[in-house]
């Protein structure tokens, strides 16, 4: 009798915390909107002179080879595009235009005297030009993280991933905004400010890499780099409506960015956001160089043999609920493939203990990361204190975000994760998923508890980006796909999640999905 009760005022104490949950969401969007949607401000409509620009970088590339187009054309293109949207979302940090369209005269005169088969097998983005976010080192351009300590600092060469994109043929024209050290839901630092989301400027573009999402969003920008340690590529891939790809960690080399060598054991992966999905596996192969193989781009995979899982929702108490309308998109997503991949099995929902401590396990797996956040604060001249930290900020002498330093108070202070329950429940919940999906399984699950949210307001709840960070965890593939727009013309959209070693799985549905419901959602109209 009294384990019934016991089990009865489990289930009442959930039902509460739950609505609990809802109730303070739906609080804070309302105070916040009562501020920030009188800011927001339209993006520029894409002009018929640029329209170029809504191509994906491999058609441009294509167009550049048989001479349809010329690079310096389209760099130009871009630069101007930049111009624009700029002064509205604070996406770049720091530019290279006029050396980037010398580099682009220098592509048109060698396409006008002729390359050889090879040549162009080598360099099969030539004359493309990219932006990537302002941790990744470009030789000559600044390379703060964000930091104010390190606001004159400038790359003295640079990263593995610039080096194998430049001899890729494609050309850097910018770097972009990024949090004060990569870590947190919003683009912004005290060296360049903040980030506007295109969709609603008075809302976050996600993190780290808002800016990149920001700029492909807007059409200015054909190719974008980033990172992704916790979400940051799938994260502003979701709140602007785009799509990216976080490939199995371990396949992209990390050598330049956020001070790594390259031969660290990490979570952190290499990836690309897009307009269009088929820019996604040739960008990831030249980032991966030859451990492309490994992922199986190229596989030829039949979607009707894909066998699908879904996950609607977890019972993590870290994070709010997830919104009724991203549950639409799921679940039309799910009754498309149901609908019309008659000959593969029906999607099968899925759930593991693992998911209801989706932010404990990243939390626990990023204290394995080579990362000493306390000396990064300082630029590694002495560990900062994080109590110290907030006194000043208090007294408004400190040089750093609130996040990071919340982000740091929790490191040195707060309760580390018990190891051994971590690293069991991790090892349990990867034997699990990864037997489930196998060779040729997916898994649908939630991008975030709600779209793209209000600048400032993730301080109120700082763990809902732990839908991405347990991708991290579990070391796999995953694509961001966008699913249209929710009634406030915000993108909707979900996760796609593979095995190890199987992102041309996440990317065949992504194709799918792209073709099912729209792909991208831009943010402004093109004429």
């Amino acid at each position: 009798m009294f384990e019934f009760q016991s089990v009865n005022m489990g289930k009442k104490l959930k039902i509460f915390i739950l609505y609990a949950k809802l109730l303070l969401d739906f609080a804070i969007d309302f105070f916040f909107s009562l501020y920030w949607d009188k800011r927001k401000k339209p993006i520029p409509d894409l002009e018929s002179k640029h329209a170029i620009l809504k191509e994906s970088a491999t058609a441009l590339a294509k167009k550049i080879r048989n001479k349809e187009l010329k690079s310096e054309d389209l760099v130009r293109a871009v630069v101007e595009r930049i111009k624009e949207v700029n002064p509205i979302i604070n996406a770049i940090a720091a530019d290279r235009y006029e050396a980037a369209l010398t580099e682009a005269r220098e592509v048109d005169r060698l396409v006008a005297v002729g390359l050889s088969e090879q040549e162009w097998q080598k360099k099969p983005f030539l004359g493309v030009p990219f932006t990537t976010k302002e941790s990744q080192a470009i030789k000559g351009m600044p390379l703060t993280m964000g930091l104010w300590s390190r606001r004159k600092e400038v790359a003295s060469e640079d990263s593995e991933a610039i080096i194998r994109l430049k001899n890729a043929g494609a050309i850097p024209i910018g770097s972009s905004n990024l949090p004060e050290l990569l870590v947190w839901q919003e683009t912004r630092n005290l060296v360049y400010g903040m980030t506007n989301n295109p969709h609603h400027t008075g809302r976050s573009p996600g993190g780290s890499s808002g800016a990149e999402a920001a700029l492909t969003a807007s059409y200015a920008t054909t190719i974008s780099l980033c990172s992704d340690l916790g979400g940051s590529t799938r994260m502003p891939a979701f709140y602007c409506g785009m799509f990216g790809h976080h490939p199995t960690p371990g396949s992209t080399n990390l050598r330049g960015v956020f001070f790594r060598n390259g031969d660290e054991e990490s979570m952190f992966s290499l990836g690309f956001i897009a307009k269009h999905v088929e820019d996604l596996a040739p960008l990831t192969k030249i980032v991966a160089g030859d451990k492309a193989k490994g992922l199986n781009l190229d596989k030829d995979v039949d979607i009707k043999n894909i066998k699908f899982y879904y996950l609607e929702s977890t019972n993590d108490v870290c994070v709010s609920s997830v919104r009724a309308e991203l549950k639409g998109a799921m679940k039309r997503a799910i009754s498309k493939i149901t609908q019309e991949l008659t000959t593969a099995d029906a999607p099968q929902p899925y759930h593991h203990e693992g998911f209801n401590h989706m932010y404990v396990l990243w939390k626990y797996w990023m204290t394995k990361e080579p990362d000493n956040t306390a000396l990064l604060y300082t630029n590694n001249t002495t560990e900062a204190n994080g109590i110290l930290e907030l006194i000043k900020k208090v007294c408004g002498l400190s040089k750093h975000c609130l996040f990071s330093v919340v982000r740091l108070i929790e490191l040195q202070f707060l309760p580390a994760v018990d190891s051994a329950w971590a690293e069991k429940l991790t090892k349990e919940f990867k034997d699990d998923i990864f037997t489930k999906l196998g060779e040729n399984g997916v898994l649908l699950m939630p991008s975030a508890p709600h779209v793209a949210p209000y600048h400032y307001s993730c301080l109120l709840r700082p763990f809902n980006f732990a839908y991405f960070a347990v991708v991290n965890a579990l070391k796999c593939p995953a694509t961001q796909v966008p699913l249209g727009k929710d009634s406030q013309g915000l993108p909707l959209g979900i996760q796609v999640l593979a095995a190890p070693n199987n992102d041309g799985l996440c990317l065949t549905v992504a194709r799918y999905l792209e073709k099912e419901f729209g792909g991208s959602v831009m943010a402004c109209k093109s004429k």
